[in-house]
């Protein structure tokens, strides 16, 4: 009888905590907005709105770098040159942090 009522006890509380331990495994990488992904995925450009966002010192997505053309290979400093949508972005490629926008 003890057996039984602690069995069903885990149990209860297994399908209770269940939930909120599920809930610290998220994954925090910061991913497009599933149109623009979808947009990306078929080869079509980025709405103009969206390279307004981009900004010394922000990083770039990885789908949005994916998306872009090496102009300039990395250089010492760790940084390299590509082109988005007819902008040259200048950014560290370890983090993505963008040092430049050159028009």
């Amino acid at each position: 009888m003890k057996m039984k009522n602690l069995l069903i006890s885990l149990l209860v509380t297994g399908l209770i905590a269940g939930p909120a331990f599920a809930a610290t495994h998220k994954n925090k990488t910061k991913l497009l907005p599933y149109g623009l992904q979808k947009n990306l995925n078929l080869g079509k450009p980025l709405p103009p709105g969206w390279l307004k966002k981009l900004g010394k010192g922000k990083v770039l997505e990885k789908q949005v770098y994916n998306h872009g053309k090496i102009v300039v290979p990395l250089d010492s400093n760790g940084l390299l040159t590509i082109r988005i949508e007819g902008k040259l972005i200048r950014l560290y490629e370890a983090t993505r942090e963008i040092a430049e926008i050159l028009n």
